[in-house]
Formats: C-alpha cells, sequence, structure tokens
C-alpha cells in the first residue's frame, strides 16, 4: 500500500524476549502486520526504519530477543496492525514486555504553528506476554517506576514502601478478579495500555528516541 503524504510518523519501540525455540520464519509470520503495512513482502525487506539513524527491527538470534525501533509513514488504520501484531508475539514471548507506539503528527509545524495550535501527536503503551499474569507483571513494574519517580522529588526512597504495597494489592485484585471470570480462558490481548494525547505547540512533543 503507499503512505505518501500519510497524516502520521509513526514509531514502535520496544524489547521482547522470546522463547528458545522461536526460530526467524515464526518472528517473520507474527511481524506480518508490520512489514506488510509498509509495503514490503518480508521482514528482511521491511525491516529498515523510515529513518536511517533508527535500527529498524532486529533480531539477535543469540540472545532469543527481538528489538524494535522502526518507523513507518501511516494512520488511524495502523492500529488494527498492532492489535494483530500483539497477539502474535503473546504467542513467542519469553516474558512479559511493554511496546511504545507514538503517532507524530506529519502535518504539523512547530515552526509556523501558533499559540492554540496544537499536534495531533498520540502515544499508547501496549504489552505482551504468554500470560496475563506475565502481562500485569510488566504494567506493574512500569506503574512502580513512573509512581516512585514521581514521589521521589518530596519523599526519599525509603519511605514509599507503603506506596509500592498498595500498588501491589491492586494488581493482586486485578489479577485475581481475571483468574475467576471467564477471560482466564481466553488468550491476553497484549494491548492492556492507555494512550493519551501527547501533542502540544510550543516544543511539548514527545521527542523521539536517539540512539
Amino acid at each position: 500500500m503507499s503512505h505518501y503524504n500519510a497524516p502520521f510518523e509513526i514509531h514502535v519501540h520496544g524489547q521482547v524476549q522470546l522463547r528458545a525455540d522461536v526460530d526467524f520464519n515464526q518472528l517473520q509470520e507474527a511481524l506480518k502486520p508490520l512489514w506488510k503495512y509498509a509495503g514490503a513482502r518480508s521482514l528482511a525487506d521491511g525491516a529498515a526504519s523510515a529513518y536511517e539513524e533508527e535500527p529498524g527491527i532486529q533480531f539477535d538470534a543469540k540472545e532469543r530477543v527481538l528489538e524494535m525501533c522502526w518507523t513507518v509513514p501511516g494512520d488511524e488504520d495502523f492500529r488494527q496492525s498492532l492489535d494483530e501484531m500483539c497477539m502474535s508475539l503473546n504467542e513467542l514471548a519469553e516474558q512479559g514486555a511493554a511496546i511504545e507506539v507514538t503517532f507524530y503528527d506529519a502535518e504539523f509545524d512547530e515552526d509556523e504553528a501558533g499559540d492554540e495550535d496544537e499536534a495531533r501527536d498520540d502515544f499508547v503503551m501496549l504489552f505482551v506476554g504468554p500470560t496475563p499474569a506475565a502481562i500485569m507483571q510488566v504494567q506493574r513494574d512500569l506503574l512502580v517506576q513512573d509512581v516512585v519517580n514521581l514521589m521521589e522529588r518530596h519523599f526519599d526512597a525509603s519511605e514509599l514502601s507503603g506506596v509500592v504495597s498498595e500498588i501491589d494489592k491492586l494488581f493482586s485484585q486485578r489479577f485475581d478478579a481475571l483468574v475467576n471470570s471467564l477471560e482466564i480462558g481466553k488468550p491476553p490481548r497484549g494491548t492492556g495500555g492507555q494512550g493519551g494525547s501527547g501533542g502540544h505547540g510550543g516544543g511539548g512533543r514527545r521527542p523521539r528516541h536517539l540512539h
């Protein structure tokens, strides 16, 4: 498909530890929604990012790690490709992992924008893993990190054990509810993240990953 004049530049960033028995062909099939969206005929053909300075999509066969720092021009329909990719990666993942996806408004010019103009940027955090528990563990770890980083501006780290304990209770309750529901019999969607608008004029846009 052609993505000339696409409204967004979409950046996918993450690292996924894969099972020891996963081979390149399995990974290529799992990532097919991405490279096919880019108009490629194979993972090797579509692994390069739109930006030369980004490593793109790489598979470290020795370490069994999938690394993604990959940008593609696209539209809102890319979200469907992400859902399909996450479902497939759940089957290959050794443990839970987070994948960051940023939609940059390709039509927004910060230099020419007025004070009230805002970019249509969006940021979504996706999660993959072999089980719901593995996915929840990653969600828990990221939340604890965010909360502790925020509260350490006002409190010593040693004072925050009670806060971490309360977060653990919330995730324990969520997991217990999941176990007791019919959802436990279904494969994890792997897209349990929350997205938020992140574009603002005046230099407030989310910066790209630098390597």
